[in-house]
């Protein structure tokens, strides 16, 4: 297959809608960790590539972490030199990753100097830790403006429980989690509690970090997957992940702007409805 940038267009990437306000964004994010956790310098020259094909292709949301290492600081030093004609408005999340309501102040103060911001799209308390200080800030920062919606995130299936229990407690705008075609607990209940709430969701590891690449390797793409406009095995993963009608958001990471062009390759065809898609982890096996 031919380089898939070259049948993508500015603004090509659907949007979906943010439950709480109406607003959309983009369906297609891009994830930072590890990927952007580099030293200034020529080393972050690929880094430029990606956010150049990202906002060619009308993305918008890039989310990051304090956890991330330098990631923050790679995006304060990047974004202002994409060019404002043709890059959409960024929407940048971000996250709290610490203990107690002054030091988590302080880290999101933090956290925007690093990245150029007087205030931010989204803030999130990264794998709930200490939420019962954080969340009460987050509203405050939200009616004064100081970010637009807030949210929480967890990685582990193991923490899927406790992540429903307190977003039904404390009802965030977003929630942040992961789910592919090879890790589907989140199905089970987080994903419809999500849609009966009127939460949005933003997926992490649609690629199971690496593991489904690592899985396929050196196999065909099947007729079922060709058939639905998949001209890569990354296409078919984030088909399947985008599919589920509660995801707002999947956030693939990389640092190289090749994968990032074989990413957008999702977008041939479209994605498919759910009842095209809920059997192809079954599919999958087969091969």
């Amino acid at each position: 297959m031919g380089d898939p940038m070259k049948s993508v267009t500015e603004g090509s990437i659907p949007s979906r809608i943010i439950p709480a306000t109406g607003e959309t964004i983009p369906e297609l994010g891009m994830g930072t960790w590890k990927s952007f956790d580099v030293p200034e310098g020529p080393a972050r020259n690929p880094l430029r590539g990606i956010l150049g094909r990202f906002s060619a292709a009308g993305g918008a949301l890039i989310d990051t972490s304090p956890m991330y290492g330098r990631a923050e600081s790679a995006l304060g030093d990047l974004l202002p030199r994409m060019d404002p004609a043709k890059a959409p408005r960024n929407f940048l999340a971000t996250k709290v990753w610490t203990e107690g309501r002054e030091e988590g102040i302080r880290q999101m103060e933090t956290s925007l100097r690093l990245m150029r911001r007087e205030n931010v799209d989204l803030m999130q308390v990264h794998n709930l830790v200490d939420w019962e200080s954080h969340v009460p800030v987050l509203r405050e920062w939200k009616a004064a403006g100081r970010i637009r919606y807030w949210g929480l995130t967890h990685y582990r299936e193991s923490a899927f429980a406790d992540l429903e229990r307190v977003a039904a407690a404390v009802r965030p705008d977003f929630l942040q989690f992961n789910y592919s075609i090879g890790d589907r607990d989140a199905e089970k209940r987080l994903l419809p509690f999500a849609a009966a709430n009127g939460i949005a969701v933003l997926i992490n590891r649609p690629f199971g970090e690496g593991q489904l690449f690592r899985r396929v390797r050196g196999k065909a793409l099947p007729a079922w997957a060709e058939e639905a406009g998949c001209g890569s095995w990354s296409a078919v993963f984030l088909k399947f992940a985008l599919s589920h009608p509660a995801v707002t958001c999947a956030i693939p990471a990389t640092g190289n702007p090749d994968h990032f062009g074989e990413n957008l390759g999702y977008l041939s065809g479209g994605v498919p409805g759910r009842e095209q898609t809920a059997g192809w982890a079954r599919l999958l096996d087969q091969i």
